[in-house]
């Protein structure tokens, strides 16, 4: 008996070849925004997707101090960061974190959408996010990312 077998294509990383985006966040849920960059940096709206290499692309994201969070979120929420020693623990308030640094905002929100692991520190690498319009990245030729 003769089996004709089909074989799903897996890739590898030699393989992928990654396009550039740019995101505005300006006027943007940072939640909303976050999960579509999520996607982009996996490479999950590709039709070779493969779960243990990184197929994702390259993310450019402007004017994320101008993106902003729904109803009582923006009082509640809190970023807690550790030093490593007891006692040490530190909240950090949205509105604070707004302020000093409105990337690490888009940041952390990217990030706890990434698998923790070898290959979550490997796709994060490829987000880069600015506060403002202006950023370095023209010489790549970024196509601009129409949010859904």
């Amino acid at each position: 008996m003769e089996t004709t077998a089909k074989f799903t294509k897996s890739f590898r990383k030699e393989d992928v070849e990654r396009d550039w985006w740019i995101v505005d966040a300006k006027g943007q849920t940072v939640g909303r925004v976050a999960t579509q960059i999520a996607a982009l940096l996996r490479g999950k709206h590709k039709p070779w997707f493969t779960p243990h290499v990184d197929t994702g692309d390259c993310v450019v994201v402007i004017n994320a101090a101008e993106s902003e969070m729904k109803g009582n979120r923006a009082e509640q929420k809190e970023y807690f960061r550790h030093s490593g020693y007891p006692g040490r623990g530190k909240f950090t308030s949205y509105k604070d974190m707004k302020e000093n640094h409105p990337e690490r905002v888009i940041e952390y929100a990217v990030k706890g959408m990434i698998p923790k692991n070898r290959l979550g520190r490997q796709i994060l690498k490829k987000l880069k996010v600015y506060a403002g319009s202006e950023h370095p990245h023209e010489a790549q030729q970024p196509k601009t990312f129409e949010l859904k």
